[in-house]
């Protein structure tokens, strides 16, 4: 029997990014089209940074309507737009492309899913403090975005690398966008300060890698004296569901929110800028997610 779903006014939409042989995207867009029956399909397209010129000229040529990017892509692709997102302009990344009509507007999704993700536990992000274990991608999109959704101060903690001294550039900007938000940036060594700004602070956040499978017994804070009930503790890992750091979490009464629902809610984000619809999260969550 032939697939009826894909025709000839079908609209495509695509990852792009490598490898992405494992991604659930496909499974997860491909469903919000035929549930919602919007006339599209979803694709993989394996694409190294050297290809990404190749790859938007394809947008163009072929009318693809939007696309997501991953890694190593997503800084790569930024230059190719004819417009930024504010979240995505202050990052310097783009993992949402729109193609309308051949004007591409890059969007980042990643903080707002991870705030959205927080909502969904009851933490708002407005006029709190939050600290952020880690500067790579995950976390840069998270305080950017925590910063334009009314974060009153951001603490950001680093081992001296290249991504401490990139959160410098990230902070500058930060700066210029949103002036009222206090982002600081420590060394991740200094344990004293780390305690004190966890103790001060409303929202803590393992941006790193750090308890990810196979290591799940390692988690990113040792001393763990200062978690409590009222704090918020969230993970951008999600596998396992719960690291160690949530579980030391959990066990002081603190709130948690575990990492795939960052997953989830930056995927619905994009579906949402792709077709002005809501993704049918629930259904989504209970297929793919749980």
């Amino acid at each position: 029997m032939m697939e009826k779903r894909i025709s000839g006014t079908t609209g495509l939409y695509c990852l792009i990014g490598s490898p992405v042989g494992h991604s659930g995207s496909p499974a997860m867009y491909n469903y919000s089209f035929k549930k919602l029956e919007i006339d599209s399909a979803y694709v993989a397209f394996d694409i190294s940074e050297e290809k990404v010129p190749d790859a938007i000229n394809a947008f163009k040529t072929l009318n693809i309507r939007g696309a997501n990017v991953t890694m190593p892509c997503k800084s790569a692709v930024v230059k190719y737009m004819d417009e930024l997102s504010p979240a995505a302009r202050i990052v310097g990344a783009v993992n949402t492309i729109v193609n309308n009509g051949g004007k591409l507007t890059g969007h980042i999704t990643d903080g707002v899913g991870f705030v959205r993700n927080l909502q969904e536990h009851g933490v708002g992000v407005k006029g709190k403090k939050i600290t952020i274990l880690g500067a790579g991608g995950a976390a840069t999109a998270i305080e950017v975005q925590c910063a334009l959704d009314g974060a009153k101060e951001i603490n950001i903690f680093n081992i001296k690398d290249a991504f401490y001294e990139k959160a410098k550039e990230t902070i500058e900007n930060i700066k210029k966008e949103v002036p009222k938000c206090v982002v600081n940036l420590c060394d991740l060594e200094d344990t004293q300060k780390l305690t004190e700004k966890i103790s001060e602070s409303d929202i803590l956040v393992n941006a790193t890698r750090v308890g990810m499978h196979p290591n799940q017994e390692q988690s990113p804070i040792k001393d763990t004296s200062n978690f409590r009930k009222g704090l918020a503790v969230a993970d951008v890992v999600y596998n396992p569901k719960k690291t160690k750091f949530l579980e030391d979490a959990e066990a002081a009464g603190c709130t948690i929110v575990g990492g795939i629902g960052m997953l989830l809610w930056q995927g619905a984000e994009a579906f949402k800028l792709y077709t002005g619809l809501e993704m049918p999260t629930e259904e989504v969550n209970e297929l793919y997610f749980k």
